[in-house]
């Protein structure tokens, strides 16, 4: 079985930074990219950014490109989320998901992912 935990979130203030964790259990992720996906209440789930499997490639929202950045550790069992500037609208639950993708590709479809975490809950206050 394949677990995806999350870990990081909380409250900040407008303009505040938060790293977010994903740590990834169950297998070798060596082949899998990274999401990161957030949702807000009362709205869908929207993708965040993505990396794939060797960290030579990274995708980002326009709505946080140039705040956030994603990253995956050496060993490519863990992603982290770092979010600098954070804003009112970044208020969400950020959910971490798994894609196997070996050819390097990354996706923003989240139908496209295998494996999600729990979440964790990110609010900033104005």
């Amino acid at each position: 079985q394949v677990q995806l935990v999350e870990s990081g979130g909380g409250l900040v203030q407008a303009g505040g930074s938060l790293r977010l964790s994903c740590a990834a259990s169950g297998r070798t992720f060596s082949r899998y990219s990274m999401g990161w996906f957030r949702q807000a209440p009362g709205k869908e789930r929207e993708f965040v950014t993505a990396i794939n499997w060797s960290g030579s490639n990274t995708y980002y929202a326009d709505s946080v490109k140039g705040r956030f950045t994603i990253s995956r550790d050496s060993v490519k069992t863990t992603v982290y989320l770092q979010m600098n500037s954070l804003k009112p609208e970044d208020t969400a639950v950020y959910y971490c998901a798994a894609d196997y993708a070996p050819s390097g590709i990354v996706t923003t479809l989240g139908d496209d992912y295998d494996y999600w975490g729990q979440g964790t809950q990110v609010t900033v206050s104005s």
